[in-house]
């Protein structure tokens, strides 16, 4: 095999890694684990949402600000859809595409459509997240006129509750 050839395969390789870590965080959002979310993260990770006037450092901090936004829901989805990804060594960027629908336990609902700008590191344990700021396109804040959800974030994997009569 040429240089050439393994390096296209190590590009081929890091991008498969890379949307595996994006797809990582949206399953750890989708079940309310804030641990695993966190360990996604470099440890010197950053994640500012500017709508919203946040940043959050280091991994104990992404930890902790998890915790307390997940318990804020009470049936939060989120997708995610491909974007792109430069690499550059053992670094990268690249943006992701995000749309989400919740209900807070407030009763206040929230739909948006948005974009992740990301910075990916590679570690010793694999590609990480060294920075993610979140660019809300659309957001929609009117009242959720759907039936009352059958899921709670942070349940427990498939694990589904009906509502309480």
């Amino acid at each position: 095999m040429s240089q050439e050839q393994a390096s296209d395969l190590q590009a081929v390789a890091d991008r498969v890694h890379i949307e595996a870590l994006r797809a990582e965080f949206t399953d750890a959002v989708m079940s309310g684990d804030a641990e695993r979310l966190a360990s996604l993260f470099t440890e010197d990770g950053v994640v500012r949402m500017p709508h919203a006037k946040v940043e959050v450092v280091g991994r104990d901090a992404l930890r902790s600000a998890a915790r307390r936004l997940l318990g804020a829901w009470e049936c939060f989805v989120q997708t995610v859809h491909p974007g792109s990804i430069e690499l550059d060594g053992d670094s990268a960027s690249g943006r992701a595409y995000i749309a989400e629908l919740g209900r807070l336990r407030d009763g206040s609902s929230h739909s948006n459509y948005g974009v992740y700008h990301d910075r990916y590191r590679r570690t010793p344990t694999g590609w990480k997240f060294s920075e993610r700021v979140y660019e809300v396109r659309y957001l929609d804040t009117l009242p959720s006129v759907g039936p009352q959800a059958l899921g709670n974030l942070g349940a427990g994997r498939g694990e589904l509750r009906a509502p309480d009569a």
